[in-house]
Protein backbone atom coordinates (compact mmCIF):
# COMPACT_ATOMS: atom_id res chain seq x y z
CA UNK A 1 0.00 0.00 0.00
CA UNK A 2 1.13 3.10 -0.79
CA UNK A 3 1.05 6.66 0.98
CA UNK A 4 -1.49 7.76 -1.43
CA UNK A 5 -3.55 4.51 -1.34
CA UNK A 6 -3.57 4.72 2.48
CA UNK A 7 -4.77 8.24 2.72
CA UNK A 8 -7.58 7.68 0.06
CA UNK A 9 -8.69 4.85 1.40
CA UNK A 10 -9.59 6.59 4.91
CA UNK A 11 -10.75 9.78 3.50
CA UNK A 12 -13.54 6.96 1.23
CA UNK A 13 -14.19 5.45 4.84
CA UNK A 14 -14.17 7.71 6.91
CA UNK A 15 -14.69 11.55 6.10
CA UNK A 16 -12.75 14.13 7.36
CA UNK A 17 -11.55 17.57 7.78
CA UNK A 18 -7.65 16.69 8.25
CA UNK A 19 -4.68 17.64 5.41
CA UNK A 20 -2.69 15.10 3.60
CA UNK A 21 0.20 16.74 5.00
CA UNK A 22 -1.34 15.67 8.74
CA UNK A 23 -1.73 12.60 7.49
CA UNK A 24 1.31 11.41 5.86
CA UNK A 25 3.12 12.63 9.46
CA UNK A 26 0.59 10.04 11.55
CA UNK A 27 1.48 7.43 8.84
CA UNK A 28 5.62 8.69 9.81
CA UNK A 29 5.20 7.89 13.14
CA UNK A 30 3.13 4.33 12.69
CA UNK A 31 5.57 3.35 10.27
CA UNK A 32 8.59 4.54 12.80
CA UNK A 33 7.30 2.92 15.47
CA UNK A 34 6.91 -0.51 13.40
CA UNK A 35 10.59 0.11 12.36
CA UNK A 36 12.24 0.74 15.91
CA UNK A 37 9.72 -1.94 17.82
CA UNK A 38 9.33 -4.47 15.28
CA UNK A 39 11.46 -4.65 12.45
CA UNK A 40 15.05 -3.45 14.00
CA UNK A 41 14.83 -6.43 16.71
CA UNK A 42 14.77 -9.02 13.77
CA UNK A 43 17.47 -10.38 11.58
CA UNK A 44 17.10 -8.35 7.87
CA UNK A 45 15.75 -4.98 9.42
CA UNK A 46 19.43 -3.51 8.77
CA UNK A 47 17.98 -3.98 4.99
CA UNK A 48 14.83 -2.35 5.65
CA UNK A 49 15.53 1.65 5.17
CA UNK A 50 13.02 4.41 6.72
CA UNK A 51 13.87 7.90 7.02
CA UNK A 52 10.16 8.91 7.86
CA UNK A 53 7.82 10.74 5.58
CA UNK A 54 7.03 14.50 4.97
CA UNK A 55 5.52 16.70 2.37
CA UNK A 56 8.53 16.21 0.48
CA UNK A 57 7.71 12.52 0.55
CA UNK A 58 5.83 10.87 -2.99
CA UNK A 59 2.61 9.81 -2.11
CA UNK A 60 3.46 6.90 -4.05
CA UNK A 61 6.19 5.82 -1.89
CA UNK A 62 5.02 2.10 -0.35
CA UNK A 63 4.64 1.83 3.33
CA UNK A 64 6.08 -0.64 4.79
CA UNK A 65 3.63 -3.32 6.18
CA UNK A 66 2.74 -5.50 3.12
CA UNK A 67 -0.55 -7.13 2.50
CA UNK A 68 -2.92 -8.40 3.93
CA UNK A 69 -1.84 -6.77 7.04
CA UNK A 70 -1.70 -3.20 5.47
CA UNK A 71 -5.36 -2.47 7.00
CA UNK A 72 -3.37 -1.65 9.87
CA UNK A 73 -2.88 1.67 7.99
CA UNK A 74 -6.49 2.48 8.16
CA UNK A 75 -6.85 1.23 11.63
CA UNK A 76 -4.21 3.54 12.48
CA UNK A 77 -5.73 6.79 10.74
CA UNK A 78 -8.96 6.45 11.76
CA UNK A 79 -7.97 6.17 15.70
CA UNK A 80 -6.21 9.17 14.68
CA UNK A 81 -8.92 11.39 13.26
CA UNK A 82 -11.42 10.10 16.08
CA UNK A 83 -8.73 10.93 18.54
CA UNK A 84 -8.21 14.35 16.95
CA UNK A 85 -11.64 15.12 16.49
CA UNK A 86 -12.31 14.73 20.83
CA UNK A 87 -14.26 11.49 19.99
CA UNK A 88 -13.41 9.56 22.87
CA UNK A 89 -15.97 6.51 22.48
CA UNK A 90 -15.06 6.27 19.17
CA UNK A 91 -11.66 6.29 19.67
CA UNK A 92 -11.51 3.44 22.19
CA UNK A 93 -12.98 1.16 19.50
CA UNK A 94 -10.76 2.24 16.54
CA UNK A 95 -8.12 1.60 18.71
CA UNK A 96 -8.72 -1.71 19.60
CA UNK A 97 -9.18 -2.46 15.98
CA UNK A 98 -5.65 -0.58 15.14
CA UNK A 99 -4.15 -2.96 18.37
CA UNK A 100 -5.26 -6.09 16.77
CA UNK A 101 -4.19 -5.32 13.12
CA UNK A 102 -0.81 -4.38 15.19
CA UNK A 103 -0.44 -7.23 16.94
CA UNK A 104 -1.71 -9.48 13.86
CA UNK A 105 1.33 -8.06 12.04
CA UNK A 106 4.00 -8.42 14.21
CA UNK A 107 3.16 -11.75 15.34
CA UNK A 108 3.38 -12.54 11.23
CA UNK A 109 6.76 -10.59 11.25
CA UNK A 110 8.18 -12.54 14.08
CA UNK A 111 7.20 -15.95 12.64
CA UNK A 112 8.77 -15.37 10.09
CA UNK A 113 12.29 -13.55 10.85
CA UNK A 114 14.79 -14.55 13.71
CA UNK A 115 15.44 -12.22 16.43
CA UNK A 116 18.72 -10.17 16.88
CA UNK A 117 20.61 -11.91 20.15
CA UNK A 118 21.98 -8.45 21.32
CA UNK A 119 22.93 -10.20 24.99
CA UNK A 120 26.61 -10.25 25.44
CA UNK A 121 27.92 -13.59 26.80
CA UNK A 122 31.10 -14.50 29.03
CA UNK A 123 31.77 -17.71 27.57
CA UNK A 124 34.64 -19.73 29.48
Amino acid sequence: MTILEAINGIDTIKPNRYTQSEKIAWLSTLDGSIKKEIIDTHCGGEDVVFEGYDDRTSVSTNLLVPAPYDSIYFRWLEARIDYANGEYGKYNNSAIAYNAAYNDFAQYYIRHHAPIHNAKRFIF
